[in-house]
C-alpha cells in the first residue's frame, strides 16, 4: 500500500523543523570556515531580517523559507565542490575570495553577494563544470 499525498505532506511537515535546523547549522559552520560577516551571511540567505538570522544562528528555528533552503543547498554544493577540487582545505576555503576571470574579475564571493539566487547557481555551475573537467 502506498501512502497518500496528504500523508506524505504530513510526514514532510513533521520532518521540516529537523531538516531546517540541520541546514542552518551547516550554513553557519560554512560562515565560520569562510570567515564571513553576519551581514554577508544575511545576504547569502536572501536578506532575512537581522532578528531572524540571529535567531537561526542561536538554534531558534521555526520555519525556513524554501528559497533560503535552496540558497543553503547551493552554498553547501559550492563548499563540497571546492573540497573535491582542492586537496588543501585552506586553498578550498580561500578560493571564494580570489579574483576569477569566470566572474569578470570579481571573486566568487563578490558574485554571490550580488544577492540573487542565480548568482549562487552561477558559482555552483562554474565549479561543477571544473569538477567535470577533472573526472
Amino acid at each position: 500500500m502506498t501512502p497518500s499525498s496528504s500523508t506524505l505532506r504530513q510526514i514532510d511537515a513533521a520532518a521540516a523543523p529537523d531538516r531546517d535546523a540541520a541546514a542552518l547549522r551547516a550554513f553557519f559552520r560554512l560562515v565560520e570556515l569562510w570567515g564571513l560577516s553576519m551581514e554577508q551571511a544575511r545576504v547569502l540567505l536572501g536578506r532575512p531580517s537581522r532578528a531572524t538570522i540571529y535567531n537561526w544562528k542561536a538554534g531558534r528555528v521555526r520555519m525556513v523559507p524554501h528559497d533560503t533552503l535552496r540558497r543553503i543547498s547551493y552554498l553547501l554544493g559550492i563548499y563540497k565542490a571546492l573540497q573535491i577540487l582542492y586537496q588543501e582545505p585552506q586553498l578550498a576555503d580561500s578560493w571564494i575570495r580570489r579574483p576569477n576571470a569566470a566572474f569578470g574579475g570579481q571573486s566568487a564571493l563578490e558574485r554571490m553577494l550580488a544577492g540573487d539566487v542565480a548568482d549562487l547557481a552561477a558559482v555552483r555551475a562554474h565549479l561543477d563544470a571544473a569538477r567535470g573537467a577533472w573526472t
